[in-house]
């Protein structure tokens, strides 16, 4: 989620449950509280937006996925590109429905910058990831 200039600043005080939540949260996370609830909100509110969306991965790789199709929105805008942005045959020929794809591309629409730049870490050279971890073995075909 790109961030940008602060609002005005104001106060809140949480119910006690909500506030040993974000307590323990925050320190799990070593975030400041400010920090959690921003982020927190901006989710929640991204999921009331694009009903159909939910968020998954580590805090510092949360990732939108679209619910239902097992994919993130970065995947679905990916294969849709294989695909020279040919919907119907998408729909043809994958397990998802046309509100999948849809959502993906509303996402897309206002966050383009956040999903090509996960396409684009997903399609690094083969080379360039065994030279940051020489450790990993790569197998069979990378497309």
């Amino acid at each position: 989620m790109a961030h940008s200039k602060k609002g005005k600043p104001f106060s809140v005080r949480f119910r006690l449950p909500a506030d040993r939540y974000v307590e323990a949260e925050a320190r799990r996370t070593r975030r400041s509280k400010s920090d959690l609830v921003e982020a927190l909100a901006e989710e929640a509110i991204l999921t009331r937006r694009f009903a159909g969306l939910a968020f998954r991965g580590e805090d510092w790789n949360r990732r939108p996925w679209v619910i239902g199709s097992g994919l993130d929105v970065w995947e679905l805008i990916d294969i849709l590109r294989s695909y020279e942005g040919d919907v119907e045959r998408l729909l043809a020929d994958n397990d998802l429905e046309r509100r999948h794809v849809q959502l993906a591309l509303a996402y897309y629409d206002e966050h383009p910058e956040e999903i090509d730049d996960a396409i684009a870490e997903n399609r690094r050279p083969i080379e360039e990831l065994q030279e940051l971890y020489p450790f990993v073995e790569f197998t069979g075909n990378r497309a």
